[in-house]
């Protein structure tokens, strides 16, 4: 099992508590990176979205592209999981943009420091501010199949030609290369969805869930993977909140005060529309939805050795990432590195000598 977690762009992750000391600023941003770097975390997840969903669509919160090229100068192992919305971008710009930024992650021990979160946009209000494309739920996996499709031709190929509904180029160059090909994850939970992440990602992302939905759900992506490919999928991440303490009546205790629903928080203003434009195979409910993504289903929260226990049972179902969530992100995942990980057999979390 790897250990990742989400870098905080909006100041922090719940939504019923409005100052979580992790303002949404480079400085902090930058700080944290170093942390991680040190406690030997493998994976930075950097979410891409232009208005602030935790904390009210008036709060700050901080851009994805420049964050991760900031992030990935100043640490030396860490891999920048960076989000991209193709309804936002323009592919050849964005293969552009990615060899840069490869150039400047490199890699470790072969395997590249930067890679590309698909992400089928969901919020109709933030696209309506930011110019972005909104389509229908099934279109805009489409939209992200062709967005992949450029991507890849222009990693591998000089000139390149493409046709689409959605994109095209026609003769593109694209110089230099990247230093390694940024690996594809993506996410989704429609029968539409997982098809074409199926057929244009390497790896799957998947919101919290239990761990017989998580084990029938990779199962499910790798029949398809062998299917279209022959292959498994390379790694299956899960986003989770994540609470250790000395004894499970104070994670307990941390749990109710995080999730005390405050209806009149900003932070819920996007909840029916996530709601709407999403098609989950779950229900999701206000509570539930206080720190997002559904990273409470899994239910990481107690001592460090229930924790533990709870994510070998992870583990053997199949998942290889852990996307942490915590709060305040600086101490909890402190805590985390040196009471969970010792417990738990890792594939690739060495930490640095300092």
């Amino acid at each position: 099992m790897d250990f990742g977690y989400w870098t905080p762009i909006y100041g922090g992750f719940l939504r019923n508590v409005d100052d979580e000391a992790m303002p949404a600023t480079w400085e902090y941003v930058k700080e944290l990176s170093l942390l991680a770097d040190r406690l030997g975390y493998h994976t930075t997840l950097v979410p891409e979205l232009y208005l602030n969903d935790r904390k009210g669509i008036a709060a700050p919160s901080l851009e994805a592209w420049s964050l991760s090229s900031a992030i990935l100068a100043v640490t030396q192992r860490l891999r920048v999981m960076t989000a991209v919305r193709p309804g936002f971008h323009l592919p050849a710009v964005t293969a552009k943009e990615s060899a840069t930024i490869s150039d400047i992650a490199g890699t470790v021990d072969g395997a590249a420091r930067f890679s590309l979160n698909v992400v089928a946009a969901w919020w109709e209000e933030e696209a309506r501010q930011y110019g972005g494309a909104f389509t229908r739920h099934d279109e805009r996996y489409r939209q992200a199949t062709e967005f992949v499709d450029v991507l890849r031709g222009l990693w591998e190929k000089t000139p390149f030609d493409y046709s689409g509904e959605h994109f095209s180029v026609e003769g593109s160059i694209l110089s230099p290369k990247p230093a390694a090909i940024p690996p594809i994850f993506a996410g989704g939970e429609s029968e539409s969805g997982r098809e074409s992440i199926a057929t244009f990602a390497d790896s799957y992302v998947l919101h919290g869930g239990t761990v017989d939905e998580v084990r029938t759900k990779i199962a499910d992506m790798n029949t398809r993977s062998q299917r279209i490919h022959q292959r498994d999928m390379a790694e299956f991440g899960m986003s989770c909140f994540v609470i250790v303490r000395d004894t499970e009546k104070e994670a307990r205790a941390e749990l109710e005060r995080i999730t005390t629903v405050d209806p009149n928080s900003p932070g819920y203003a996007s909840f029916e529309e996530f709601v709407k434009n999403s098609e989950l195979d779950v229900e999701v409910s206000r509570r539930e939805y206080s720190v997002g993504t559904r990273g409470l289903r899994p239910d990481l929260v107690g001592t460090a050795e229930q924790v533990a226990e709870k994510i070998a049972a992870y583990q053997d179902a199949g998942l290889t990432l852990l996307l942490i969530q915590s709060s305040p992100a600086h101490d909890e995942l402190a805590r985390i590195a040196e009471q969970v990980f010792p417990l738990v057999p890792a594939s690739a979390r060495a930490p640095l000598t300092v």
